[in-house]
C-alpha cells in the first residue's frame, strides 16, 4: 500500500476548501478568479463516454459514505434511448457528527454547480437536482443565489457548449428534514412528492430512478470533486491518497479537540496527524474513543490512532470510513450516554417501513435508557446485543444497520461500563459538567 507523504506541502493544499477563507468565497466572480469553471470549459470538448472514463481513471469514490467508484456508477446507466436522464445530488446531510457538505455549500457552492454540469454532460443528461436538508435555510438561499449567478453568466441554461446545442438546468429542492431521505431511493420518492421511504432494489436508480428514468445519485462532495479532476487530470487526483482510496477529502473533527472543524487532506492521513493539526485533545485529557465516519460506524479506541484513513484500512480496523465524521471523546465521556443519544436519534428517524428497524430501534432505545439511569436488568446487555444483531442485515435499508453498529461496538469495547448501568446512573459515573465543552452547561 502506498500512502501519500504528508510532509509534501503541495499534496496538503486544499482543493474543495481552497477559497473558503477568501472574502465572499461563494460568489461566482471569486470562484472564477481561482480557476472556477475551467473544468467545465474543458469538458465540452470531450467525446461520448470520455468524461466518465477520466473519472474512472482518477479513482474517485463516492464521498457520501459507501465509497462506491463514481465513474463506474455513472457507467451503469443504460444506453441512451432518447428519453431524459437525471443527476440528483444528495445534500440531505443529517447523521450525527457529519458536517462537511453543508459548510462546502455555504462557502463554495459553485464547485457543486460546475461538477453537476460536467456530470450531466458526461451522462447525457440535461436536468440536475440538489436535494438539500430543509432546516438549513441559509444554505438553501446561498445555493439558489449561486445557481442564479450561473444562469445569468450563461454557464448553465439553454444553448451551451461549442455548438450551442446543449441545455443544462439545475433545480434546488429543500426537503423536510427526514434523515431517511439520505437513503438514495427514499430521497427520490421524496423528490417526486411521495413519502420518503426506501424502495425495493433492484431496480437501482441507474436503471429506474427519478420518474423511473436512468438517474445518477451522488453526494455533494463527490460531485464537487469532479471539476478538479477534469481541470487537472486523472493522474493529478490519483497521486493523492492510498492505493485504493484516491484523492482528497474533508475530514470533520468534532468533540473534545482544541480546534474542531473541517480539515481537507489526502486519504490515508491518520487521526493522530489530524489531531496534531487540530491542536490535540483538550488540555489535561486523553482520548477514550472515537468514530471514523459518524454515529453509524463502529467505535474505535486509542489503539487505532495510526490507522490510515482509507476505506479498506478502516474496515480492517473494524469500522467504516463512511463520511469521515471523526467524533472525538475523552475519558470524561460516558459511552452509555453517547450510544443512548445515538439510539434515540435512530429510533426517532426510522421510517417504520420494515419490522426489524421499527421494532428493534424502539426496544434498543428503551434498554439504553434503563442502562443510562442505572436501572438495567441483569439480562439487558445480552438482550441488547441480540436485538442489534437481529436488526443488522435484516432491515429494508441501511438505517437499521446504522442503529445496531454503535450498540454492538460499544458493548464489545466497553462492556464493563455497560454493566455499571445495572446499578449506577451514567451521570454519577461521568458528571455532565466534566465532559461539557461550554461552561454554560450545568448539571441536570
Amino acid at each position: 500500500m502506498t500512502v501519500t507523504e504528508f510532509t509534501n506541502p503541495s499534496l496538503l493544499a486544499p482543493v474543495i476548501s481552497n477559497i473558503w477563507d477568501v472574502p465572499q468565497s461563494w460568489k461566482l466572480e471569486t470562484y472564477k478568479q481561482h480557476g472556477g469553471y475551467e473544468g467545465l470549459s474543458k469538458a465540452w470538448h470531450y467525446g461520448d463516454g470520455e468524461l466518465t472514463e477520466v473519472v474512472k481513471a482518477s479513482g474517485l469514490r463516492g464521498r457520501g459514505g459507501a465509497g462506491f467508484p463514481t465513474g463506474l456508477k455513472w457507467s451503469f446507466l443504460p444506453p441512451a434511448d432518447g428519453g431524459p436522464r437525471y443527476l440528483v445530488v444528495n445534500a440531505d446531510e443529517s447523521e450525527p457528527g457529519t458536517c462537511k457538505d453543508i459548510p462546502a455549500l455555504l462557502a463554495n457552492p459553485h464547485a457543486l454547480i460546475e461538477g453537476m454540469a460536467i456530470c450531466l454532460r458526461a451522462i447525457g443528461g440535461h436536468h440536475g437536482f440538489v436535494y438539500l436538508r430543509g432546516e438549513t435555510v441559509h444554505v438553501y438561499r446561498r445555493l439558489m443565489a449561486a445557481v442564479r449567478e450561473a444562469y445569468e453568466a450563461g454557464l448553465i441554461g439553454k444553448g451551451l457548449g461549442p455548438n450551442g446545442d446543449y441545455d443544462i438546468d439545475i433545480t434546488v429542492h429543500a426537503g423536510a428534514g427526514a434523515y431517511i431521505c439520505g437513503e438514495e431511493t427514499a430521497l427520490l420518492d421524496s423528490l417526486e412528492g411521495r413519502r420518503g421511504q426506501p424502495r425495493l432494489k433492484p431496480p437501482f436508480p441507474a436503471a429506474k430512478g427519478y420518474l423511473a428514468r436512468p438517474t445518477v445519485v451522488n453526494n455533494v462532495e463527490t460531485i464537487s470533486s469532479v471539476p478538479g479532476i477534469i481541470k487537472n487530470g486523472a493522474d493529478w487526483f490519483a497521486k493523492m491518497g492510498t492505493e485504493k482510496s484516491k484523492g482528497h477529502g474533508l475530514f470533520s473533527l468534532s468533540g473534545h479537540v482544541k480546534n474542531p472543524g473541517q480539515y481537507e487532506a489526502p486519504f490515508g492521513i491518520t487521526l493522530r496527524e489530524l489531531l496534531d493539526m487540530a491542536g490535540g485533545i483538550r488540555e489535561g485529557h486523553e482520548l477514550k474513543f472515537w468514530t471514523p465516519g459518524g454515529s453509524s460506524t463502529a467505535i474505535l479506541g486509542p489503539e487505532a490512532l495510526d490507522v490510515p484513513l482509507g476505506y479498506e484500512e478502516v474496515m480492517e480496523a473494524g469500522s467504516m470510513l463512511a463520511t469521515r465524521a471523526l467524533q472525538i471523546f475523552d475519558e470524561t465521556t460516558s459511552v452509555v450516554r453517547v450510544v443512548r443519544a445515538w439510539t434515540d436519534f435512530y429510533q426517532h428517524e426510522s421510517c417504520g417501513k420494515c419490522t426489524p428497524c421499527r421494532e428493534g430501534t424502539f426496544w434498543m432505545r428503551a434498554v439504553m435508557h434503563r442502562l443510562e439511569a442505572g436501572k438495567g436488568l441483569p439480562t439487558d446487555i445480552d438482550m441488547l446485543y441480540e436485538i442489534a444483531g437481529n436488526i443488522a442485515g435484516r432491515s429494508f435499508c441501511a438505517l437499521g444497520d446504522a442503529s445496531a453498529v454503535p450498540i454492538q461496538s460499544g458493548i464489545n469495547l466497553f462492556r464493563e461500563e455497560f454493566e455499571q448501568g445495572l446499578t449506577t446512573p451514567a451521570w454519577e459515573l461521568f458528571p455532565y459538567e466534566k465532559s461539557a465543552l461550554f461552561s454554560e452547561v450545568g448539571v441536570s
